[in-house]
């Protein structure tokens, strides 16, 4: 695959159907599909959330398990298949929102096979009553930010509908 169409990303509010359409990209990329998970099972409800999204990908996927290293899994995977990494949230959580993300972009940007990326819009919610929930929405906002300025695609999931925002037939350019 050339350098284009190698870096794609969708975004949504929960249960939009984000990873389902990640799924489906994965599928449409072809090739060998690999899910780079970041969600740790720290509760019964996480866990029985991971068994679903297991269930539903089916055996065919190869899984890392990867919460903090995102960086590193995606460099030593490269060139194995079509990455699908679910969910950058979830990895920014886990670094409790101090994530090299220029590192991760540049990762990102020298990437030989496609990544296929989830992340949350938590953007569209009410303000947060504290400050460590503002500070945490606002680095997610500046991370998916510039993961978007760097994808190929980005996807929105909305009510189970995908919206595709990049390209544009029309691009304005950043706002």
């Amino acid at each position: 695959m050339g350098q284009k169409n190698r870096i794609h990303l969708v975004t949504g509010g929960a249960r939009s159907g984000k990873s389902v359409l990640a799924e489906k990209l994965v599928a449409r990329l072809g090739g060998p599909a690999i899910y780079i998970a970041t969600a740790e099972p720290f509760d019964e409800e996480m866990t029985q959330r991971i068994g679903l999204h297991r269930d539903r990908r089916g055996a065919g996927w190869t899984t890392i398990e990867e919460p903090r290293d995102l960086a590193g899994a995606l460099v030593r995977s490269d060139g194995q298949g079509v990455r699908l990494v679910d969910c950058l949230t979830l990895w920014l959580a886990n670094l409790e929102g101090r994530a090299d993300v220029a590192a991760l972009c540049h990762v990102l940007a020298a990437q030989a096979s496609p990544v296929v990326l989830v992340t949350n819009e938590l953007g569209l919610g009410i303000v947060p009553d504290n400050k460590l929930a503002r500070r945490f929405r606002d680095e997610h906002g500046w991370m998916n930010q510039a993961v978007a300025e760097i994808a190929d695609e980005v996807w929105m999931a909305v009510s189970g509908l995908p919206l595709r925002l990049k390209p544009q037939e029309h691009d304005f350019g950043r706002i």
